[in-house]
């Protein structure tokens, strides 16, 4: 017996030690809002939603220090339906659907592994007033084609520019197929951040859904922040086969006490014969109530042409998608939690 106490004394006293060099981090966020939505064609839908203005999502992450200016460190995030209490996304049985990594980074930077956002996503969501969320995203006016892949890939290697070499900034990724057409991507974003200035532009190739062809995506973004206002803006244009999607947006961030208002405009065009367009007007204020909490509320207006049928919104937050060239109208207020 008192070998056995001995023995748990010493185990305990390890892992102490090894508990001193790592850490890990439980955070998230819960953002859920009543959203009315009225789409040409079809009855209004009056909803509890959520992601108004962030995703609602919880996660994993731990950080160890290995010694010698080298770390490793992992992020496991997966997203959470938070008005029915379901994973998020997860049609393809994937549990961390939003992300999941092991990291290894010292001076040379970072290398990453695992199921991540790609290089091509980041300036349709960084240089968006609405953060490609809620009723005011600006990737709503991306008329459907062969789409390559655009958010994440899964079975991806990146690498990431050390953070110190004077405000340039990149990141490369290569995503294998594994036998699935849409898996393989291949692509990266370089930038440049300086005091209020910002801009990235970046280059990808992805896999086709259906084919063994491949889509080219290429896109530029900045914003600048004057204090009393910030723009920001990207132009983004997808080639996948024949077709050709390019899309426009500019919106902006002004603060008032300890509140924000967002205001923006998408607009995005498919070269096919219907000459298809989607232009999208939204506006949003963020009232801060502390650092973690917020109230908000949007409201977004969608017109289409050609055969174009884009919405504000998507799921089961609408009865149907509007008719082609038809409106998609929606407003929502809510309430957003960080921890």
């Amino acid at each position: 017996m008192k070998k056995s106490l001995l023995a748990l004394a010493v185990l305990g006293a390890f892992a102490g030690v090894a508990s001193a060099q790592s850490s890990v981090t439980l955070y998230g966020t819960v953002d859920l809002s009543a959203k009315y939505v009225k789409n040409d064609g079809s009855n209004r839908r009056v909803s509890l939603s959520q992601d108004g203005i962030n995703s609602s999502q919880l996660g994993f992450r731990g950080v160890e220090d290995l010694g010698g200016g080298l770390k490793a460190g992992f992020d496991l995030l997966s997203g959470v339906s938070a008005d029915t209490g379901r994973n998020s996304g997860d049609t393809g049985g994937k549990t961390f659907n939003r992300r999941a990594v092991v990291d290894l980074y010292g001076g040379f930077g970072k290398l990453r592994l695992g199921r991540d956002y790609t290089p091509t996503f980041w300036n349709n969501t960084i240089f968006d007033a609405f953060g490609t969320n809620g009723l005011g995203d600006s990737s709503h006016v991306g008329i459907s084609l062969l789409q390559p892949t655009f958010v994440r890939a899964d079975n991806s290697i990146g690498y990431f520019l050390p953070s110190n070499i004077g405000g340039v900034y990149g990141q490369f990724m290569v995503a294998a197929a594994e036998g699935v057409t849409t898996g393989k991507y291949v692509g990266g974003r370089v930038g440049f951040a300086a005091g209020p200035f910002d801009i990235a532009g970046s280059y990808a190739q992805s896999g086709i859904v259906g084919t063994t062809e491949k889509a080219k995506t290429a896109n530029i973004g900045g914003s600048y922040d004057f204090g009393a206002v910030k723009l920001m803006g990207y132009y983004d244009q997808t080639k996948a086969l024949t077709s050709k999607l390019t899309r426009i947006s500019g919106s902006l961030v002004v603060p008032l006490g300890q509140g924000e208002l967002h205001a923006g405009y998408s607009q995005g065009k498919l070269n096919d014969a219907a000459n298809s367009k989607a232009g999208q007007a939204a506006l949003g204020y963020v009232y801060n109530l502390s650092k973690r909490t917020a109230m908000y509320s949007t409201v977004s207006i969608l017109s289409n042409k050609g055969a174009a049928a884009q919405s504000v919104t998507s799921g089961t937050s609408q009865t149907a998608a509007p008719t082609a060239a038809g409106k998609s109208k929606g407003f929502e207020v809510g309430v957003r939690h960080l921890f």
